[in-house]
C-alpha cells in the first residue's frame, strides 16, 4: 500500500473531520439549484438541472471504481487524495471535490451557446465547450498533482503524453459527453430515467460493496 493510500484512509468518512467552511459551500451549492429550479418551473426547461446531476452522477461512478481499483489491489486507486480536507469521501474524492462536480454541470450548460448549430474554431459549440472545460480541468488536476494534493501513482496514468490523455478522456471528458447526450434526449421523462440509471449504478455499487461487504475504498 502506497504512503499515500494509507494517509487517504486515515478519518476516512470520519465526521469528526467536518469543518464549518461546509455549511456554507452546500447553501451556496443549494442557492444555484433553486435558482435553477425557479428558471425550470418558469422556462419549462429543465436541463441545467439535468447537465448537473448527470455530470455528478458520472464523476459519482468515476470515483467508485477508482476506489475499488484500491481496494482490489491493496496499493493504489488510479488518483488518490491524500491532503488536508473537510471529509473525504472514497481514497480518491472528497467533500470539496463534491461540492465542485455538482455544479460544474451547470456551469457547462450556461456555456453552451443557444444554437446548436454555430461553431466555436469550427467546431460545433456544445463539442467545443466540452474539450475546452476536459482541458482545463486535466491542467487543474496537473496543478493539484504537483501540489501534492492529488497523487498519480501508476505510470501509464501520466507520465507520458498518452497518460494525460487517458486522464482527459477518461477522467473528465466523458462527463460532458455524458451531459450532452442527456439534454439532447427529447422528452424530459426520458431524461430522468437516463440520469436515475447514471445515478443508479454507483449507488447500487456502494450500497452492496462498502454498506453490505463492508469494503473500504
Amino acid at each position: 500500500m502506497t504512503p499515500a493510500s494509507q494517509q487517504a484512509l486515515e478519518g476516512l468518512r470520519d465526521l469528526s473531520m467536518v469543518k464549518w467552511y461546509v455549511i456554507p459551500l452546500l447553501a451556496i451549492v443549494f442557492y444555484i439549484y433553486t435558482l435553477e429550479i425557479k428558471k425550470a418551473r418558469q422556462s419549462g426547461n429543465w436541463d441545467a438541472i439535468f447537465a448537473g446531476l448527470t455530470i455528478f452522477g458520472m464523476d459519482f461512478f468515476n470515483e467508485t471504481w477508482n476506489g475499488l481499483v484500491f481496494y482490489f489491489t491493496q496499493y493504489s486507486a488510479f488518483w488518490t487524495t491524500p491532503g488536508d480536507t473537510a471529509l473525504r469521501t472514497m481514497v480518491g474524492w472528497n467533500i470539496e471535490i463534491m461540492f465542485m462536480f455538482s455544479i460544474l454541470g451547470i456551469v457547462y450548460y450556461h456555456s453552451l451557446l443557444d444554437k446548436k448549430e454555430d461553431k466555436i474554431l469550427g467546431i460545433p459549440n456544445r463539442w467545443a465547450v466540452a474539450i475546452g472545460y476536459a482541458a482545463f480541468c486535466v491542467f487543474v488536476e496537473c496543478l493539484l498533482n504537483m501540489g501534492g494534493h492529488l497523487v498519480w501513482e501508476y505510470p501509464w496514468w501520466f507520465r507520458s503524453f498518452g497518460g494525460i490523455w487517458l486522464i482527459f478522456f477518461f477522467g473528465y471528458f466523458h462527463f460532458f459527453v455524458a451531459a450532452l447526450l442527456v439534454i439532447g434526449i427529447k422528452t424530459t421523462r426520458n431524461k430522468i430515467k437516463a440520469v436515475s440509471i447514471i445515478w443508479a449504478v454507483p449507488v447500487i455499487i456502494n450500497i452492496i460493496c462498502a454498506g453490505i461487504l463492508g469494503w473500504v475504498y
